[in-house]
């Protein structure tokens, strides 16, 4: 299990279903979690993601925190699991946004991810359509993942915007041969735009 997760970047051998049932055992219990955070190990860490308290943590703590989250799963369930839980959530998009720290960077995409589908006012969604045509394909592999999310929200949510979000997917050619598991849906954004639409239109 380590060597397969080690492919992906993980340095850990968990079997995070076990993990999962572990933390259900344990609950909420922040005081542990903040423990087995600061241990820096990564299991420690996957674990305290899962019984902490995300409205508990200051913003200079998630901070300092998603610095810290080099390994992808902890990056990941970092940013679903707490980011986009704490009521600072919104804060920490417009302080993390312009980053120079591409993982940092992608967690303000994530997070503007989220807003496009379920709360845009206020966003300017062309604006962010100017910038991920400019800057997501050369954009390093996670921020630029996050921003082909954030293409792909657009053009599933706004209908408006759609044949741009449709033609900067096709003009870029991000991520147009990922491999995709059969049953699953490509994460090239026109395959996903048009899918995602036609299953909601359906």
């Amino acid at each position: 299990m380590r060597a397969a997760n080690e492919k992906r970047g993980d340095d850990h051998g968990m079997n995070l279903s076990r993990l999962r049932a572990l933390a259900k055992r344990i609950k909420t219990d922040h005081d542990l979690a903040r423990e087995l955070w600061a241990t820096g190990e990564t299991p420690a860490r996957l674990l305290a993601l899962l019984i902490c308290t995300p409205r508990a943590f200051t913003a200079d703590e998630l901070d300092a925190m998603l610095r810290e989250t080099d390994v992808p799963k902890v990056n990941d369930w970092f940013v679903n699991y707490i980011a986009k839980k704490t009521p600072l959530a919104e804060e920490m998009r417009v302080r993390w946004f312009d980053d120079a720290d591409p993982t940092v960077a992608a967690a303000a995409w994530s997070l503007t991810s989220m807003r496009v589908a379920k709360s845009p006012e206020g966003l300017d969604l062309a604006h962010l359509l100017d910038l991920i045509e400019r800057d997501m394909k050369t954009a390093p592999p996670r921020l630029q993942w996050a921003m082909n999310e954030t293409l792909a929200q657009i053009g599933i949510f706004h209908p408006s915007l759609r044949e741009r979000a449709l033609s900067i997917g096709n003009s870029l050619q991000v991520l147009a041969d990922y491999p995709t598991s059969p049953g699953c849906t490509s994460p090239f954004a026109p395959i996903w735009i048009n899918e995602i639409v036609r299953r909601n239109e359906g």
